[in-house]
């Protein structure tokens, strides 16, 4: 199914093919302890920015990989390129407008990132063009 959302404001807008139940990641890194980010890492080919591209803000720290991205109007960080799969894209789902059928939160220790980050890897494959 298809999932609308975008910050606080309205200025940035996204759209992201997910399935009806997910399982999302509540990190307990610094950055997204401090905002709240509930994960949903899906594959880039699965997310589309609808509107606000001119209105985004990237922050980088630490190694730089990840690609954190904010809305320049109101602040909020709706999604973002992370680094254990720069291939994907991470969406905040408390960023959606209408909140998935059914929901599971995993906890994930993004303190102890370098050791259980390989576990996120499988995340942004594109299940739909295997064989």
């Amino acid at each position: 199914m298809k999932y609308s959302g975008g910050c606080h404001c309205g200025v940035v807008r996204f759209e992201v093919e997910a399935p009806a139940e997910i399982e999302v990641e509540e990190c307990n890194c610094s950055i997204c302890a401090k905002s709240g980010f509930l994960h949903l890492i899906v594959p880039a080919g699965r997310f589309q920015l609808l509107a606000g591209r001119d209105s985004l803000s990237t922050y980088t720290f630490n190694t730089g990989i990840a690609q954190h991205t904010f809305c320049t109007v109101c602040g909020i960080k709706p999604f973002y390129t992370p680094r254990s799969n720069p291939d994907g894209v991470s969406v905040n789902v408390r960023c959606f407008d209408t909140p998935p059928e059914s929901m599971r939160i995993v906890p994930f220790d993004g303190q102890n990132w370098e050791a259980h980050a390989a576990g996120l890897a499988h995340k942004s494959r594109d299940s739909r063009n295997d064989s």
